[in-house]
């Protein structure tokens, strides 16, 4: 269970992750030992499952985003675990989602350009298995990509 303390702890994380222990001490008027106990507890306890860099994509030369809506053919038994085993391989694939309904699975790719889309929908992914039916929706704009949690 977590406690006022620890909430707080999480949000001054979720604000700037690459705050340090002694930082975040001084910001909570903790000791660092407690702060780092408590952080131990929060990543024992699955609360904190570690940190990463998130890099811009666009920065990085990419300028085109699709979301790939894909109905599987269900009567194959590994119709969904063979799928996805190959997106996976598929570098440009940033996300992959999987649903109950009439769609079965979202992709999310990101292509330097159109041409780049269309090699990587025609040498990639039209080569997937077990493709039914596919819809792609391409990224206007993104009007929030914000994962912080309210705590």
């Amino acid at each position: 269970m977590l406690d006022d303390t620890d909430r707080r702890l999480l949000r001054l994380l979720q604000e700037d992750p690459s705050r340090g222990v002694p930082d975040l001490a001084v910001a909570m008027a903790l000791t660092p030992a407690r702060v780092t106990r408590r952080l131990d507890r929060l990543r024992a306890d699955g609360v904190l499952q570690g940190s990463q860099a998130v890099i811009d994509w666009r920065a990085m030369g990419y300028a085109v985003a699709v979301s790939l809506r894909i109905t599987l053919d269900k009567t194959i038994a590994r119709a969904f675990d063979d799928f996805i085993d190959a997106a996976r391989a598929v570098p440009e694939v940033i996300e992959i989602q999987t649903f109950l309904g009439r769609v079965d699975v979202r992709l999310s790719l990101i292509a330097r350009d159109l041409p780049d889309y269309q090699r990587i929908y025609r040498d990639e992914v039209l080569t997937l298995p077990h493709i039914a039916d596919i819809e792609a929706l391409m990224t206007v704009a993104s009007v929030k990509a914000d994962e912080s949690l309210p705590i």
